[in-house]
């Protein structure tokens, strides 16, 4: 069997072979060698170089200039791929609508031929049409992206029509008709072009129709619009991008409300008899509200169960779902981790519907990973402070593990600096997985100013000043003098009731010592004028020294010793008590004091508590011709509201009591209410006692004062605020638990109140607060209830 195939199969080979070798004899007739015949086929496509390139079309762009744009090169080799790109580039330049490459043989080579077609060049931009939109022609044009000088390019020609059209949306013109009108001149290449409008009437919004809500009424959906319906404070002006973004928040909203499946659809019909009056129908599909079932946390190890289930408060059983409220809880979460030191933590959510319940359930995955340390503090983005003055706010220091609680508290306090518009960590790795370097980025803001200018309040009425004032000082650092975070402020002031002349200078870390040093010297005049409550003149001039300390995170304790000269002089006439404080007097004091600040920010605070007590001991061994006690205390809590609003809740108490040689507590030294910072509705310094003879305040030895103020900010730079005051001033200590003295004709009796609405205005030129007051009893003095004032004040600086 085996010898009968192999056989066939020999001769077949055979043949096969003796074929081919016919073949290929025919092909190579001269019986050449095979390797010549391919070597000769080698020699007919060998790459050719380039002899010559001519450039054809082109009028104002030169050969040069193209020519140079391009890789190919007279007597390098011609290569299809370089052709290709070059032709890319070409048309890159945007001078060319259309360019061919031809070749053809030249001198042993190849000429490369270029026929392009140049753009026209835009002569003249014009427009016709337009009369509602007022911007000047030359202005208009600026808002085109086609320019005068410049290639015609049709795509910037289609951008430029829709911008008019949105200039016109933007006014209420949503239908008129925007086109354009090419002319060339064939022998220059140059065109002009016309857009051409036909305004139309202006279209306005007749009503917005709310269809299928059926879990909010159509009035709660409305105020989420931007789009508002034409009445006569609103053109109803219908803008396609602003409905757009309406269409997403109610969307937003109805997921925060639970309905997680909801579509929101709107469409846009004129009105059947008058086209330019316009119905925008929204149609929503609520779909269902979720609830959250069950929570459930799993992978944690070094923190329980209760410990990250109580720090939950948007997505907890019983709650509506929506999954911006699960972001917020993931991130309260990590919140826990980060506090102890996981700044590596991740949490991972995963939902679903429970079918027994159709409740959402919801399971947090946890990846503790390791505790992390920090290494090193870096500080960056400081020019002019130096780092100690930001290192010396650190709550957290190296070796310390990552605690968000000590990080947030090392913000406020760079932030309460005053001297940084930003402040904000990050981390970056060290060859230790458990040790990360902290980071430390701030923006520096501007902290020395010469400023001059005036203000006005009902207090002091008008006054100009002059001020120089240095936040960041540093008296070591000439010539620049910045970067110790020392104050030094210089300020005079004239106005048409007061003046006056103040240096001030404080250290917070005198000689790198955590205790800081302060000195003021002050001279400050009032003239008698009975509208602001001074029935006398008053000449103050003096100083003090200061020394503080912190005594732990919130609390400090201060010191100060206060020398002045007080000349009291031209009382009105009439007084019968204000002649006893007629003359010049030497007022010698020590002052210590306690504050408890736990405020988030000093300049704009949302939440925390300010405390302060103080206690002078006036007097005594200490000289001058005055003695007395005195104490004053204020306690303010600042409740965070929704949408950034602010409740404050504030309380002030001062006590005072003559000594030794000294029958009454002097009058610069007693307690005044009424006003704009005390008790709003009435008269500067009118509440409390008054002269029987010219109705002059006189002051009181005892003060009660309290205040509740609501501001909510309608802009960045505009608030609005709601506050009620109440309070009083008794001539005696004892007359504070007294409702009434008969037998003093000074005694004004019970509290007095006030309340009324503000606003709080931050400009470039300074803050300015205008409250109207309105009280609620009667002035001393006075047989009937006023009406309500006005108090404002604009001053330099917020």
């Amino acid at each position: 069997m085996r010898r009968s195939t192999f056989v066939p199969l020999v001769v077949t080979v055979a043949l096969i072979l003796a074929a081919a070798s016919s073949v290929f004899a025919d092909e190579n007739p001269q019986g050449q060698p095979q390797q010549d015949a391919v070597a000769s086929s080698g020699e007919t496509s060998s790459v050719k170089n380039v002899t010559a390139i001519e450039v054809k079309g082109n009028q104002s762009i030169s050969t040069n200039v193209i020519v140079s744009k391009m890789k190919t090169r007279i007597g390098s080799a011609y290569q299809e791929n370089i052709i290709s790109d070059d032709l890319k580039r070409l048309y890159l330049l945007g001078f060319f609508s259309d360019i061919k490459i031809d070749t053809q043989d030249y001198k042993d080579g190849v000429k490369v031929i270029l026929n392009v077609v140049e753009r026209p060049i835009i002569a003249k931009i014009s427009f016709t049409g337009i009369s509602r939109i007022t911007m000047k022609e030359e202005k208009l044009k600026q808002e085109l992206k086609s320019k005068e000088t410049q290639y015609l390019d049709y795509p910037s020609l289609s951008e430029d029509v829709r911008t008019l059209k949105k200039m016109y949306e933007k006014i209420g013109y949503n239908q008129a008709d925007v086109t354009y009108k090419v002319d060339t001149d064939t022998k220059t290449n140059k065109v002009s072009i016309n857009f051409n409008v036909v305004e139309g009437q202006k279209v306005r919004v007749k009503d917005i129709i709310i269809q299928g809500n059926k879990s909010f009424p159509s009035a709660r959906i409305l105020k989420l619009l931007k789009t508002k319906r034409a009445w006569f404070f609103n053109a109803g002006v219908l803008k396609e991008d602003v409905l757009k973004e309406d269409m997403e928040r109610v969307k937003s909203f109805y997921q925060r409300e639970g309905f997680t499946d909801v579509v929101v659809e709107y469409e846009v019909n004129p009105d059947a008899k008058k086209a330019y009056l316009l119905y925008v129908t929204i149609k929503v599909t609520e779909g269902k509200k979720y609830l959250v079932g069950s929570v459930i946390i799993q992978g944690n190890k070094d923190v329980s169960e209760k410990a990250i289930l109580s720090c939950l408060s948007e997505c907890v059983p019983g709650k509506v779902f929506s999954a911006e409220a699960m972001r917020k809880d993931v991130m309260s979460i990590q919140g826990v981790y980060f506090d102890r030191g996981y700044i590596s933590a991740q949490v991972q959510e995963s939902t679903i519907v429970n079918q027994e319940t159709g409740r959402v359930d919801i399971t947090y995955g946890i990846i503790e990973n390791q505790v992390v340390y920090v290494d090193k503090i870096k500080i960056q983005g400081n020019i002019k402070t130096k780092d100690v003055v930001i290192r010396r706010e650190m709550r957290i220091h190296p070796g310390d593990k990552f605690d968000g609680e000590k990080l947030r508290r090392s913000k406020e306090r760079l932030t309460n600096l005053g001297f940084f518009e930003e402040v904000s960590y990050d981390t970056e790795d060290t060859k230790r997985p458990d040790k990360k370097d902290l980071v430390v980025d701030v923006k520096e803001s501007k902290t020395g100013a010469f400023s001059f200018g005036g203000g006005y309040s009902t207090v002091d009425q008008f006054i100009g000043f002059v001020e120089v004032e240095q936040k960041n000082f540093d008296w070591r650092n000439w010539p620049y003098f910045t970067g110790a975070g020392q104050n030094l402020k210089l300020r005079a002031s004239i106005g048409n009731l007061s003046n006056g002349f103040e240096l001030s200078f404080t250290d917070p870390w005198i000689f790198d010592y955590p205790v800081s040093f302060g000195f003021d010297l002050y001279r400050r005049t009032h003239k008698r004028d009975t509208d602001v409550g001074y029935g006398y003149d008053e000449k103050v001039t003096g100083g003090d020294l200061r020394l503080g300390k912190e005594i732990s995170e919130y609390l400090r304790g201060d010191i100060m010793y206060r020398l002045d000269q007080i000349d009291i002089s031209n009382p009105s006439s009439g007084a019968a008590y204000l002649n006893e404080e007629v003359g010049k007097n030497f007022i010698s004091v020590i002052s210590p004091s306690l504050t408890y600040d736990s405020r988030d920010n000093v300049f704009d605070t949302r939440k925390g508590n300010l405390l302060t007590g103080s206690f002078d001991f006036a007097g005594g061994p200490l000289g001058g011709d005055k003695d007395y006690l005195k104490f004053f205390g204020r306690a303010s809590h600042y409740f965070p509201m929704p949408r950034g609003a602010v409740l404050e809740v504030r309380g002030r108490i001062g006590l005072a009591k003559p000594y030794g040689d000294t029958d009454k507590v002097p009058i610069y030294e007693r307690f005044f209410a009424g006003g704009a910072y005390t008790i709003r509705g009435y008269e500067e310094r009118k509440v409390g006692p008054i002269d029987p003879g010219s109705s002059d305040p006189l002051g009181g030895a005892a003060m009660a004062v309290g205040n509740i103020e609501y501001t909510y900010p309608l802009f960045s730079f505009l608030k609005v605020a709601a506050f009620y005051d109440i309070g009083n001033v008794w001539e005696k200590l004892g007359d504070i638990f007294s409702s009434k003295n008969t037998d003093n004709p000074i005694n004004t009796g019970n509290l007095k109140s006030g309340l009324g609405l503000g606003l709080r205005i931050r400009t470039p030129i300074g803050p300015i607060m205008l409250d109207y007051g309105i009280p609620m009893d009667k002035e001393p003095g006075e047989n009937s209830r006023k009406s309500g004032r006005f108090y404002f004040s604009a001053s330099h600086g917020f």
